[in-house]
């Protein structure tokens, strides 16, 4: 599959748009982030390319190079921001590494992997003590160590005030006059959900690309500076090459949201909402749920959020159904239209944009069609069909794994995704594509009857939503379908049968033993059950899991996606509990006699 539409020019190197912009609106806000007072701290784009210019030479001062390059430790701020533009204008690699690995890993086996794996000669942290632990576990002493601020203790350390103090000399411009399309950017690491974290390699071509790519197939982008408020890690491809290069490619404003989909943080993310008003807005299903029901719930909140908006857009997973719909209402209720609310589906080592539906799809789950200048190849895969990739977006490797970068490419030199697609309508493909779930992740019962995974975990987030916060599907060589199923602890306080006083700070392993909530879950167990139409569709048993997901072991990645495998892997013995011939009290079974 080809779009009809070919892709038309695009800059050599990313940061051509930073110059272009620093001329043309200098005081233009490129990016802010509050400060500790609750006020915006902004950087212009004048200040932006100022700031590259200076930490350019002080990169190039040390020598950095693939070999050395630069790795980012801690999350999106206006620092991160600066060092991120720096080494894309003079052309040496850099890597941001998830947060969560030196924060809430209690071993770090991922970070040292990847430090390991890059050899950087220098590596940033915004907090030195908050980040120490992390450092001394992974960070060799022969990188330099630059701290936005408080020190580590036991660690020399170049303070970034300083750092970032460099004046520029005609070597930045030499530098970034030698920038072209296949210098390395960036390196992105994978989730590592099946294996530990590839490498992926982002060139200014594929950056450069996928932003055009993006523009010819939403040309609203162009017409008015975007505006974004976004949570989105840079350390992933979605906010840090789609969101983040789309502000900059597109000369628009990004305000770095704090907050994040979860009952702790969202508040944040509500308060900036309320003060500004993005021109479109990305966020994964999780975050749309909190989204939805704030709106629900706050008139002001509706009007700012509603009165510029022209697209919604999330990705990473799919979205519920009845969230799609509530979203819709909303907007209808607060405009008087409905608000343009896509999906697509790419991956990091596609930058990420690969396919997209931009249009008014008519419900959740369109991916659409491929973007221009991007060629899809359909292969059957046992009863679906893989997509694969290929074009000026696609990386042309794994840094320093190239063994396992030549098993990802098929005979013509297309990308093996992984990802099954299925047409909305067979006969005519123009219509667009449908996301299948992850081929890797479906199983055949002990019937030999194919469960596919994706489709299945949809519909049980949908029907349990909001107390369903992610489902695992079990029954590999077994003779029915179960799930595992990781509750939304804040949603299911609601559930509880007469908690006592002074427990609203319950555990979530209290929560799944309340018999309020497990009254309810034995009702969706058989709604489920009842909702089958096949043994590859009928769950017939379920358990509520008390702990949540580990990242250490893979289970879930920063941005809160379940890996399915990692979780069955590390989860054996409850697996082994569900299918006991004589079910524990944690199993919920389904009640056979009211699904006949």
């Amino acid at each position: 599959m080809r779009s009809p539409d070919a892709l038309i020019g695009y800059p050599a190197r990313l940061t051509e748009r930073l110059v272009k912009w620093a001329a043309e609106c200098p005081d233009r806000t490129f990016v802010a982030k509050r400060d500790g007072s609750g006020q915006w701290r902004r950087v212009s784009y004048a200040q932006a390319l100022a700031a590259a210019r200076r930490i350019g030479q002080a990169l190039l001062d040390r020598g950095l190079s693939p070999e050395r390059p630069l790795v980012i430790l801690s999350e999106n701020d206006l620092e991160h921001a600066m060092l991120a533009l720096a080494a894309l204008h003079v052309g040496i690699p850099y890597a941001p590494v998830s947060p969560a690995y030196s924060l809430i890993s209690q071993d770090h086996e991922r970070l040292r992997f990847i430090v390991g794996l890059l050899t950087p000669g220098l590596v940033f942290v915004s907090h030195g003590q908050k980040y120490e632990k992390a450092i001394r576990a992974a960070v060799p002493s022969d990188a330099e160590l630059v701290v936005a601020e408080a020190a580590p203790t036991d660690r020399p350390s170049t303070s970034f005030r300083d750092f970032a103090a460099t004046p520029a000399t005609r070597q930045v411009d030499a530098a970034h006059a030698a920038v072209g399309p296949d210098t390395i950017a960036k390196f992105l690491f994978t989730s590592g959900s099946t294996q530990q974290p590839k490498a992926v390699i982002n060139t200014h071509r594929m950056l450069c690309s996928n932003q055009q790519m993006l523009v010819q197939c939403m040309p609203f982008m162009a017409e008015e500076p975007p505006v974004l408020v976004d949570w989105l890690p840079w350390n992933h491809t979605f906010g840090g090459n789609h969101n983040f290069g789309l502000a900059l490619y597109n000369g628009g404003t990004l305000y770095i949201d704090d907050g994040k989909p979860v009952p702790q943080l969202i508040h944040e993310t509500l308060r900036n909402l309320r003060e500004i008003a993005p021109t479109m807005y990305f966020n994964v299903p999780r975050g749309f749920e909190e989204i939805a029901a704030a709106l629900r719930a706050d008139a002001d909140l509706r009007r700012s959020f509603f009165s510029r908006v022209k697209m919604l857009f999330y990705a990473a997973a799919g979205l519920s159904q009845p969230v799609w719909d509530s979203l819709h209402r909303l907007a209808e209720e607060t405009c008087g239209e409905r608000i343009l609310m896509i999906t697509g589906l790419g991956m990091t080592e596609t930058a990420p944009f690969a396919i997209c539906a931009p249009w008014e799809a008519g419900h959740s789950g369109v991916i659409g069609v491929p973007a221009p200048g991007m060629e899809l190849k359909l292969v059957p895969a046992g009863d679906k069909i893989e997509v694969r990739y290929r074009g000026p977006n696609v990386t042309p490797g794994f840094w320093r794994q190239e063994a396992l970068w030549r098993a990802s490419l098929d005979e013509d030199g297309f990308y093996c995704s992984g990802d099954a697609v299925c047409f909305i309508d067979p006969d005519a493909p123009d219509k667009g594509l449908m996301f299948d779930g992850r081929i890797a992740e479906d199983f055949k019962l002990a019937t030999g009857t194919w469960v596919s995974v994706g489709p299945l975990r949809a519909r049980v987030i949908a029907s349990g939503a909001p107390y369903v916060q992610d489902v695992v599907v079990t029954g590999l060589d077994r003779d029915e379908v179960g799930i595992l199923i990781f509750p939304h602890v804040e949603s299911c306080r609601k559930l509880r049968a007469a908690p006592p006083s002074g427990s609203t700070q319950a555990t979530q392993a209290d929560i799944v033993q309340d018999p309020g909530v497990r009254a309810y879950f034995e009702r969706l167990v058989d709604e489920l059950g009842a909702g089958g139409t096949g043994s590859a569709s009928r769950i017939t048993r379920a358990m509520l899991l008390g702990e949540p997901p580990s990242i250490d072991i893979g289970e879930v990645t920063d941005k809160g996606s379940i890996n399915q495998r990692a979780v069955l892997r590390a989860r054996s013995a409850l697996v082994e509990e569900l299918y006991a011939e004589r079910p524990t009290e944690r199993v919920i079974m389904l009640d056979r006699k009211s699904t006949t």
